[in-house]
């Protein structure tokens, strides 16, 4: 690689070191240095302390909580590099905060995941990659190429690989009708019926659960999801699939944001296992919960962009 359009760097903010020194690894190479630190006052210092002009340059950064301080390093260190004259930027969120927010509900609400967007653009971002978005129609917000990764593969090789399942004796169990598109996909891969979930929500972060579409009876259930917050939805779900009879629950979901005592809340569930990502880091999870690597997904993703390879071909 004699020319810099022909090379990149990584850098990593400080929302999950641990994931981005993995994806680095996987790719071969290492983290750019660069310090982000905050000011006495509490605003974002950003120093990149190598060279990065006609590079293309890549930042790995959730925007989990905490939110902002983590939205506003990710949008000052693209800053920073468009200033120091970097080919391209792009971006690697690996959860992208903000997505819930992503129609108008009611009258007067904001559409924050667009404004999210209209910021990361406007930053300088030239690509984003990201995995499960809570909406996919999110990537529309953006006028720039936006990667939207499926969690799937990773879960299905777990559990076929590793728990040995048996897919006609395992249910997979969309929590809702909004996520039945991402449950079929991983019902297709592991080769399991699917079952559906009548949710409502009277409120923000509370969840009702009413009816089961689909049979559950004397099955192992896998729930399927994109995010656990609360922990509030999914323990509802569990109680009622144990009312239709299910033999066993596992809890599947991308995202493991854990809002208030979702942990606690959880393991204390009749849920046998949680089984979440590490797009967000997590310092310690107990016993009941398994934390499957993105790395590779998100590392190969980022190898097959650099070389004009498909992606989607992950994921046949």
């Amino acid at each position: 690689m004699a020319e810099n359009g022909q090379q990149f760097k990584v850098f990593s903010g400080n929302s999950n070191p641990p994931l981005a020194r993995k994806i680095v690894e996987y790719m071969g190479t290492r983290l750019g240095d660069c310090e982000v630190s905050k000011f006495a006052d509490g605003e974002v210092n950003v120093r990149i302390n190598e060279t990065v002009r006609g590079f293309d340059a890549y930042i790995i950064q959730s925007t989990s909580s905490p939110v902002n301080d983590n939205l506003m390093e990710l949008l000052i260190m693209i800053d920073a590099l468009k200033r120091a004259s970097a080919a391209s930027i792009s971006v690697i969120i690996p959860y992208f905060g903000y997505s819930r927010q992503d129609r108008k509900a009611r009258g007067r609400d904001p559409i924050t995941a667009k404004l999210v967007a209209n910021l990361i653009t406007t930053a300088g971002a030239t690509r984003v990659v990201t995995i499960d978005l809570h909406a996919e129609q999110i990537q529309g917000f953006f006028d720039i190429p936006v990667d939207n990764l499926w969690s799937y593969p990773i879960f299905a090789r777990y559990f076929l690989e590793e728990m040995k399942v048996q897919p006609k004796n395992t249910v997979i169990v969309s929590p809702d009708v909004g996520g039945v598109k991402r449950a079929r996909k991983f019902a297709e891969k592991l080769g399991s019926p699917l079952a559906i979930l009548d949710k409502r929500r009277p409120k923000d972060n509370v969840a009702e659960v009413t009816t089961v579409i689909g049979d559950v009876s004397g099955a192992n259930c896998i729930i399927f999801d994109d995010i656990i917050d609360t922990g509030g939805s999914l323990v509802a779900a569990a109680e009622i699939l144990h009312v239709h009879g299910a033999n066993s629950i596992i809890a599947c979901a991308t995202h493991g944001v854990f809002s208030q005592n979702a942990v606690e809340k959880l393991q204390n569930s009749n849920i046998d296992k949680i089984i979440v990502t590490d797009t967000i880091y997590h310092n310690e999870l107990p016993d009941k919960f398994v934390e499957l690597p993105s790395s590779s997904l998100l590392g190969e993703a980022i190898v097959r962009i650099r070389k004009n390879l498909s992606v989607s071909i992950l994921f046949r």
